[in-house]
């Protein structure tokens, strides 16, 4: 008896988990390149009485086992990298990806982050950067004179100059992608960092090499489908809920034993 009680506890541990990751993707609805998260969970080690196929008698071997599981844990919690929805914003510097591939920048510290929120603006020296200040890679340098900026779907950045009507090509947006992009690591502000999981980066120009192109002038919204959480909420708070009933089943089951008397 004391098993179910532990066992129960396992799936509502379980439960909490996925309830709480399923309200990080409420939470970031409305945050620019969020990519939604799901738990996957697997199932514990077995007590095994009887192992199937046990001999039975002479010639004779059980069809079937006795095998009492321990419960349940949570094995991951992947990343869904599906598009997501674009909203129009008539901003020059904001972008988004058609498809696969990742915007660089350049973090504080000298590393490179990945992100998918194309939201860029002009700091003071009038480079591409993050919301964060962080510049983006291969750095763009707007000139303070420039009246226009164009940016192609392959990348390639125009600037239209004062008194000179002809744009004048002042970089390459390049992009990058993962063979397996789950296997990032999230750090939070839209940005993730590479693993071991993730593969090595691979560079490229949008549109080449199964890369997305790129749109000028949207960003893309997060991916996370309100109504779809919402039910997995529900899913989850019943499932916490049936754990917390076993529990109590047990815990009385319990209770009948202690009071037996002669």
């Amino acid at each position: 008896m004391i098993r179910a009680l532990f066992t129960a506890a396992t799936g509502m541990t379980a439960q909490q988990l996925n309830i709480d990751t399923t309200a990080n993707n409420l939470a970031n609805v409305n945050t620019t390149g969020f990519k939604k998260s799901r738990v996957d969970f697997q199932d514990l080690l077995y007590q095994t009485p009887r192992m199937p196929g046990a001999p039975t008698a002479q010639n004779a071997d059980a069809p079937t086992g006795i095998q009492v599981g321990s419960g349940v844990r949570p094995a991951s919690t992947q990343r869904i990298f599906s598009q997501g929805d674009f909203q129009q914003t008539d901003n020059q510097l904001d972008l988004v990806i058609e498809g696969d591939g990742f915007f660089q920048v350049l973090r504080g510290d000298g590393t490179t982050a990945y992100t998918r929120a194309g939201s860029f603006r002009k700091d003071a020296n009038g480079r591409m950067v993050n919301p964060d200040g962080y510049a983006l890679q291969p750095e763009i340098s707007i000139p303070t004179q420039a009246i226009g900026v164009s940016i192609a779907t392959d990348g390639a950045v125009s600037v239209t100059l004062a008194g000179n009507p002809t744009p004048q090509n002042i970089g390459t947006i390049e992009l990058t992608r993962f063979i397996n992009p789950a296997g990032l690591a999230a750090i939070g502000r839209n940005l993730f960092l590479p693993t071991g999981a993730s593969g090595t980066a691979i560079t490229g120009t949008p549109g080449s090499l199964g890369f997305g192109t790129l749109s000028q002038g949207y960003v893309e919204m997060s991916n996370v489908k309100v109504v779809e959480e919402m039910v997995n909420l529900i899913v989850g708070q019943r499932a916490y809920e049936a754990g917390s009933k076993a529990v109590q089943s047990a815990d009385e089951m319990l209770q009948l034993a202690n009071n037996l008397r002669r």
